[in-house]
């Protein structure tokens, strides 16, 4: 480029010299017409005229043609110049376009981001309900069993659970490709940019060098065309990227509400639970007729079905309860209760001694019962039990769920 104006100075300069030759000339012209009018001349003036007033128009004429190719030569380095700087308008547009979906990449990236958090947190609930659940479990196995139902809402759980784990996986697989493809982008967009530079700079050179920026200018069209197609593969991946963090936000919705139906099922069932001990009276029995023990010492009572004045569980909801009851005896002869429900028997077991000592017997039961539905024990006549502080004669029960 230096040497291209370096030349239309040059002929500028040639310009103006031939102006003032041309100037030159004229008053010479109008001398000589001047000094033919007042002296004679001589044979040798003639003939400089004659030589000057030939070689004059034809030096003028090759001025003239010089001037007329520098301005063509301007015109036409003026449009190259046009042309470049139309390509450098483009190049910018699609570099700032490229920047805008990477800040939306970085911007979905966040909202994933957070999404998993939130994700890690409905993970956190779960787990804290599944140890509500265990010791909820652990409390009901203390007092005799809460087998198939409890492992089946465990089991369930669980499952739930690794669902979720692997569906986080997946959210955070996909998640490093997506960094991994926006850290591709990146480097090709510098690339591009440092190609860009380039070939900006090689605008710059002389006209020698025209023809090989024709060329180089259909090679950054092919270029651009390249940039637009990456563009569109960006916003393609944009896309999909919207697509799994609407997954992701269904997702935990689906936690969410998962949580809130544990929770209004813990805080909608109801809680009965009994542990009692018969005495601290020693030896009861043995009597004429069936006695109603009555259980004093109560330990647990969660919802109050048992009633210690009575010696009667009475069922507050419909659903199946587990029922255990253990009996002790340090005499001879028989020791054994009767199990009803209402005024139906449900159990008899007993057992005889031969021989003084302490000796148990312990039996449990799983019923179904209706609301209002009442469990006592009796002590058959001529049976006789032992309790004291040390609790040998329990009766105990829990509901293990509703109907």
């Amino acid at each position: 480029m230096r040497v291209v104006v370096g030349l239309l100075l040059l002929l500028l300069a040639l310009c103006g010299s031939g102006a003032q030759g041309e100037g030159g000339g004229l008053g010479q012209v109008g001398e000589i017409s001047e000094f033919q009018e007042t002296a004679p001349r001589d044979a040798a003036e003639e003939s400089a005229e004659s030589t000057t007033k030939q070689t004059t128009p034809d030096i003028w004429a090759e001025v003239r043609a010089l001037r007329d190719m520098v301005v063509e030569l301007k015109v036409f380095v003026q449009l190259l110049q046009r042309e470049n700087s139309d390509q450098e308008m483009r190049l910018t547009a699609t570099e700032s376009k490229t920047t805008d979906l990477e800040k939306e990449n970085a911007d979905l990236q966040t909202r994933l981001s957070s999404s998993e958090s939130e994700l890690l947190l409905s993970k956190s609930r779960i787990d804290q309900l599944e140890r509500e659940n265990a010791v909820q479990a652990t409390d009901l196995i203390s007092l005799g069993t809460r087998l198939t139902a409890t492992e089946s809402k465990t089991s369930d759980l669980e499952k739930e659970n690794a669902d979720l784990q692997t569906r986080l996986s997946s959210s955070e697989s996909e998640l490093l490709l997506s960094k991994s493809r926006i850290d591709q982008l990146e480097r090709e967009n510098a690339d591009l940019q440092t190609r860009l530079s380039s070939s900006e700079s090689e605008l710059l050179l002389s006209k020698s060098r025209i023809d090989q920026l024709e060329r180089e200018n259909a090679d950054h069209e092919t270029r651009l065309t390249a940039t637009e197609s990456k563009s569109s593969d960006l916003e393609k991946e944009t896309a999909d990227l919207q697509t799994r963090l609407s997954s992701s936000e269904s997702e935990l919705l689906l936690s969410k509400s998962r949580i809130d139906q544990l929770e209004r099922e813990n805080a909608e069932r109801p809680k009965v639970a009994f542990y009692t001990a018969l005495t601290d009276a020693g030896h009861v029995g043995p009597y004429s007729t069936d006695i109603t023990l009555k259980y004093s010492k109560v330990f647990t009572n969660i919802g109050n079905a048992y009633n210690p004045a009575t010696g009667f569980f009475t069922a507050p909801v419909k659903g199946v309860y587990y029922l255990q009851f253990s009996v002790c005896s340090n005499r001879t002869g028989y020791m054994g209760v009767y199990v009803y429900k209402n005024n139906q028997l449900i159990m008899f077991n007993d057992e005889g001694k031969e021989e003084v000592g302490l000796e148990y017997l312990t039996k449990s039961v799983v019923l179904e019962l209706k609301a209002g539905d009442e469990i006592y024990l009796v002590l058959p006549s001529d049976y006789s039990l032992y309790d004291s502080p040390h609790n040998h004669n329990t009766f105990s029960g829990s509901l293990l769920f509703t109907l």
